[in-house]
């Protein structure tokens, strides 16, 4: 495994800390998304400008990134990796993760990035806000991502017991399968 992009059915699914373990187990450089994605003032990077931002990271030898920001980038950074984690927790983990992370952030007062910082407002009110779009967006992820995901070699991982199982599994630039746990649909 030297490129490996992690996916998510929603936000408090630890991407990021998947993504952060399994870059320093293998010895590999871990690009956040999110950080490149999100400007001060919570402003969004323009698609093009995201493009030649995260191009010369997906051509990079060696690599794991956290998202795929598909709707501004297509598949690039799926085409990209030689797999494709896909963590499809159940709503009951990522949604208690999400709950306490967001309690913490918006208490502590976090810089996410670029110094932005969550809040209960963000979190909490209208469609777009964090637990609603989390909400609305894994059922259907969920029924999106096996047939979109098809031609990826795909970890589809659905429990925590499988994402430490894979965590474990995962040898330094080795270029083997890392687990039993791959298939091509999930």
């Amino acid at each position: 495994m030297r490129r490996v992009a992690i996916i998510a059915t929603a936000s408090g699914c630890g991407k990021t800390t998947l993504g952060r373990a399994l870059a320093a187990r293998l010895g590999v450089p871990f690009h956040e998304l999110d950080a490149l994605h999100w400007r001060a003032g919570w402003q969004e990077t323009e698609p093009a400008e995201l493009r030649r931002i995260v191009e010369p990271l997906v051509t990079g030898e060696t690599w794991v990134i956290d998202g795929s920001y598909r709707g501004k980038l297509g598949d690039l950074v799926l085409e990209a990796a030689d797999m494709v984690v896909w963590l499809d927790l159940p709503r009951r983990v990522w949604l208690t993760r999400l709950a306490r992370r967001t309690l913490r952030r918006v208490v502590l007062r976090e810089e996410l990035w670029n110094g932005n910082r969550e809040s209960l407002r963000g979190a909490l009110v209208g469609p777009d806000s964090l637990f609603g779009y989390a909400i609305r967006a894994a059922p259907q992820r969920r029924q999106r991502y096996p047939r979109e995901l098809a031609r990826f070699r795909v970890a589809r991982l659905r429990s925590r017991s499988e994402v430490s199982a894979f965590l474990r599994s995962a040898t330094p630039r080795d270029g083997q399968p890392v687990s039993d746990t791959v298939s091509r649909q999930g």
